[in-house]
């Protein structure tokens, strides 16, 4: 099973890169970020016709995730995130497809740090804690997948200038330890697992030139419980999407899970 994270910030303007990726690289399931999109504006007519069944839990012009499954329909098991700091925002949406429960996250930014914003988002952060340690006692497998916000280290393989992003909330020594403790309470970061070293930046700004100069970082992951680490096969960074025309900042994020 591939299952792939996909900020696509704004699914109206970028439905033709998506439908364009799922075409090409034939995911089974997907984690969508970032829709800014209402649930009643959602393209399912499009993505039906691309093959995949969806749940989505949308919000007007922000925020919004959503999860598609290749020739099945995700069976919802929550929209939101039990003691959601703010529950007018729509950051969580976890479904059971083909037995792999599935959970898309657009963690809060935080920015500016320090103030209101930065203080939501570690407050989001420990319910997401919470949770994760509920789905780890059901002992199944689940992926937690999406974008987090969350710049793990200062190294140059996960961040292009330390010193450049020192004062964003993304890599603040509070986000951080709160994405720490998450992997310590005994989920994967699959990427790191099967590319310990290397650069595998997710995201690319829009501004000066970023893409361009590769002043990238990596936000974008993808957290697997003991039973699903167990199955992990694969994995990879669909970057060359991000030089395509009218691309998200994002790119694709993906894992294959052995049947």
């Amino acid at each position: 099973m591939r299952i792939a994270t996909y900020n696509v910030n704004g699914i109206k303007a970028r439905l033709p890169r998506l439908i364009e990726w799922l075409g090409e690289t034939a995911p089974d399931v997907v984690c969508l970020q970032e829709l800014k999109s209402s649930d009643e504006t959602f393209p399912e007519a499009d993505i039906s016709a691309a093959g995949y069944g969806a749940v989505w839990h949308g919000q007007k012009g922000f925020n919004g995730v959503a999860i598609l499954a290749k020739g099945r329909d995700p069976v919802v098991r929550r929209r939101g995130l039990p003691n959601d700091p703010d529950e007018s925002h729509s950051r969580y949406i976890e479904a059971d497809v083909g037995g792999v429960i599935v959970g898309a996250i657009y963690l809060p930014n935080g920015n500016p740090q320090p103030g209101p914003k930065f203080d939501y988002k570690l407050a989001w952060m420990e319910s997401l804690i919470a949770h994760a340690q509920t789905l780890k006692a059901e002992e199944g497998a689940v992926v937690l997948a999406g974008d987090y916000n969350v710049i793990p280290t200062d190294h140059r393989d996960d961040v292009f200038s330390p010193t450049a992003m020192a004062n964003d909330a993304l890599a603040q020594p509070e986000s951080r330890a709160a994405f720490r403790r998450l992997l310590h309470a005994g989920w994967t970061d699959a990427i790191r697992t099967l590319q310990p070293t290397g650069q595998a930046y997710t995201f690319w700004d829009y501004q000066a030139g970023a893409w361009q100069r590769d002043a990238g970082f990596r936000i974008d992951h993808l957290l697997l419980s003991p039973a699903a680490a167990d199955r992990l096969a694969d994995a990879g960074i669909d970057r060359d999407y991000r030089g395509r025309e009218k691309a998200s900042d994002h790119v694709p994020v993906w894992i294959a899970l052995r049947d």
